[in-house]
């Protein structure tokens, strides 16, 4: 392989490496928080004036979509699975993205895209460049995917999708119905809120401004702290944005205060020494209701052992009434910023229990701590203290669950290639000298005979396209398509004998002269051909070609510096009556067992059963064998063990993509020479590809 092609490939691997861990860590991150995909979702949605009109239950199934979409592909790429489908995809997705982003740099609707979900936060521009970067990768995949070795065989790619698949909508059911497993929000388990809400002293503090939208009287109007009304209007909403740069703490926007408005209640909360329960509800009017009853006992336990308990939520007065009608909950709500009660934890309803300010538990409403009246303190339960599952705990169920299973997959699967290629690889290479010596070393082939079918441009366009084909995926096999002579000359032209062999269909017996028609076998070479097929069947018997005369023409071919294609067979009457052996035996002796060892060793035997070809039979694989391994038998006879066991002989009997695995699976039978199926590209390639 030249120097160019091995930095192409080593490039295209760098590309694919990248995007694939990149797609993988994007879309897990956002698989195991399809809530807070889903708000990302409803921001565009927002920013194009499209909320109102997409229900949530869209957004949410989108947003599992779109985690495991990107998840798939990137582990699909990584494992060249599908390879050219895999990359189109991914350049039609970077295709869209990408103008996506760079209207978001430029416009800024929303400060942040949310690629990473809340793992890594970018700048809208920031975003953009990553985006630009990875489709300059992807067109780069997209131009050469074959370049991209497979990591498993094409027959155990589906374990890995299904399992892939399974695994990541797994994994964003299990995130919903509880919590994300990893928390990458500055309101994660071990966290202080107060001191998440420190700015270092000498760092230039940013300002933020909350709006509040109040109503009174069917009027909307908004208000700041300074203008704050009084307790007449009625709280819809709250905002907060930043109205100055500066050193942005990680948690700024955290606010409890009365659902009046009236106090501010957020530093009482903080100090308090001990624990505290919080209920979180971003909007009480889309809060599960189902495990009410649980929320309650939780509020008598917190009553009876006395710590405080706070409902936070950013609804209205409204919404907090009905929840307490349809709950009979007793407990007193607090106002706390939306956007806020949504980065706190993903689940509406949610509850968090801090002690000393520190957040050391969190739970979804389907996976409420058990605690009643009854229970003891919370310094004697396990709840008391903050779970020790720490990120490596998690990322080692992560590698036993998902990675480890296709570790070893993988593994299984280049053991059984590497004894498959050890079995079967018949290239002389040191590798497989070592470990097999010099026995069966003869090249496999597949070799077309296009017979007097298609005139120069179809025969040009249908070559054209096997050498591309070919070119890229890199055949198991040796190759040869053998065309009429007016093919020969305009197809060398372009043709990689490196990967194909170009033959003719025939030679003449005479040197040279005055012989009206033919073609010589000098002739035949020079146009670049490297073969010849002597001795076809239809020659034998339309145009009454002897032994002697096939004798001829193979020392001619021979003395051009051609390989001979020798075709050997028999009719279907000597076949029944049982003298096949006789036939191939006596064709052999009279055309080419003159030869002397070196000579011979040009030749490639064709065995084609005569009653097969063209008629839809076919010899069964054990025929087949039966006779190559009696063909090599008298090869040895001539020439000795060593010239016959490099002796390629080829099944050249109505072979098909369907049949040709089981034929070519047989010790004795080196490929085949293909006649109609090697007309179409598709149906060519079925047969090649059954050396795969």
């Amino acid at each position: 392989m030249s120097a160019r092609k091995v930095t192409t490939a080593l490039l295209v691997n760098v590309c694919r490496l990248v995007v694939a861990l990149t797609f993988i860590f994007s879309g897990y991150v956002k698989a195991i928080d399809p809530l807070g995909t889903q708000y990302k979702l409803q921001d565009y949605l927002e920013a194009w004036q499209l909320a109102a009109y997409v229900p949530d239950d869209v957004t949410l199934l989108a947003s599992v979509a779109l985690g495991g979409a990107e998840f798939c592909l990137g582990v699909l790429l990584l494992f060249a699975i599908r390879r050219r489908h895999v990359t189109r995809l991914l350049l039609l997705l970077m295709a869209v993205m990408t103008p996506l982003t760079l209207w978001l740099a430029i416009a800024n609707p929303i400060e942040d895209c949310g690629c990473f979900g809340d793992a890594v936060v970018l700048t809208n521009w920031e975003t953009f460049y990553k985006n630009v970067v990875l489709l300059a990768a992807v067109i780069l995949l997209f131009k050469r995917p074959l370049a991209m070795p497979r990591f498993i065989s094409r027959s155990n790619q589906w374990l890995v999708v299904t399992y892939t698949i399974v695994f990541i909508l797994a994994s964003s059911s299990y995130c919903l119905y509880t919590l994300p497993t990893f928390d990458f929000r500055p309101y994660h388990v071990g966290a202080n809120i107060k001191a998440g809400m420190e700015i270092p002293e000498g760092a230039k503090q940013p300002e933020f401004e909350t709006t509040f939208i109040l109503e009174k009287n069917g009027q909307r109007k908004e208000f700041t702290i300074d203008n704050y009304p009084d307790s007449t209007w009625t709280f819809v909403d709250s905002k907060t944005v930043q109205t100055e740069e500066g050193y942005v703490p990680p948690i700024h926007d955290f606010f409890i205060q009365t659902t009046d408005g009236s106090e501010d209640i957020t530093d009482s909360v903080l100090n308090h020494k001990g624990y505290a329960f919080m209920l979180v509800s971003p909007h009480l009017e889309k809060a599960d209701d189902s495990n009410f009853g649980e929320i309650d006992a939780i509020y008598e336990y917190s009553l009876v052992h006395g710590y405080p308990f706070y409902a936070l939520t950013a609804s209205t007065d409204d919404a907090i009434a009905h929840w307490r009608e349809i709950t009979g909950a007793e407990y007193n709500f607090f106002l706390t910023d939306e956007t806020t009660l949504k980065t706190i934890i993903r689940s509406n309803p949610g509850l968090l229990l801090i002690k000393d300010g520190t957040i050391i538990g969190k739970w979804s409403h389907n996976d409420l701590p058990e605690l009643d009246y009854q229970s003891a303190d919370l310094e004697h339960t396990a709840y008391g203290t903050a779970p020790e599952h720490s990120t490596a705990d998690k990322t080692s169920k992560i590698l036993l669950w998902y990675i480890l299973p296709l570790l070893l997959l993988t593994f299984a699967d280049r053991t059984w290639k590497f004894t498959q290629w050890i079995k079967k690889k018949e290239h002389s290479n040191k590798i497989y000298r070592f470990f097999k010596g010099k026995k069966n070393m003869r090249k496999k082939i597949v070799a077309g005979n296009w017979k007097m079918n298609m005139n120069l441009q179809d025969g040009i366009a249908l070559a054209k396209e096997l050498n591309d084909t070919l070119t890229n995926e890199k055949p198991n096999c040796g190759v040869i398509i053998c065309t009429p002579f007016i093919h020969l000359a305009s197809i060398a032209q372009f043709l990689n004998q490196d990967v194909i062999g170009l033959g003719a269909e025939n030679c003449a017996d005479k040197e040279k002269g005055a012989y009206t028609g033919e073609v010589s076998a000098e002739m035949v070479k020079s146009t670049g051909a490297q073969y010849v097929i002597l001795g076809h069947s239809e020659r034998r018997g339309y145009y009454a070609e002897t032994p002697e005369i096939l004798k001829e023409k193979v020392l001619l071919a021979l003395k051009n510096g051609l390989k001979v294609i020798f075709c050997i067979g028999e009719s279907l009457e000597e076949r029944e009556a049982g003298k096949q052996n006789e036939v191939v035996k006596a064709e052999l002796e009279g055309s080419v067992f003159n030869l002397s060892e070196d000579e011979f060793k040009n030749i490639i035997i064709a065995y084609e059963p005569i009653w097969a070809i063209g008629t839809g039979k076919t010899a069964t694989a054990e025929q087949a064998e039966e006779i190559h391994a009696y063909i090599r038998s008298i090869i040895a006879d001539k020439y000795g063990k060593a010239v016959a066991e490099d002796t390629t002989i080829l099944y050249g009997g109505s072979c098909k993509a369907s049949n040709a695995p089981e034929l070519f699976a047989k010790p004795d039978i080196d490929g085949g020479l293909i006649g109609g199926a090697s007309l179409k590209a598709a149906d060519f390639m079925g047969i090649i590809n059954a050396w795969k």
